[in-house]
């Protein structure tokens, strides 16, 4: 099994990738990973809770600013 880099502090619970939080100087453990099955039962609760489901859904999404907005405006913070 592959060695956990992620570590969280146990007095204030910061994520790190040193064993010492950079936070409080306190010792950190490694980070338990999500547990995750492909035969999650409680998948669609989940979804339904969080209004996946519906359809204004993904218009709270973050989007991304357009490639030319970003070219045009680095072209004008360089002048």
């Amino acid at each position: 099994m592959a060695k956990q880099r992620m570590q969280q502090c146990l007095s204030c619970g910061a994520f790190s990738l040193k064993t010492t939080c950079p936070s409080c100087g306190e010792r950190a453990q490694a980070a338990a990973p999500l547990k995750w099955s492909p035969e999650d039962h409680r998948a669609a609760l989940r979804r339904k809770m969080n209004g996946v489901e519906e359809a204004s859904w993904p218009a709270q999404l973050a989007t991304l600013p357009n490639l030319e907005d970003l070219k045009s405006q680095a072209a004008s913070e360089e002048e």
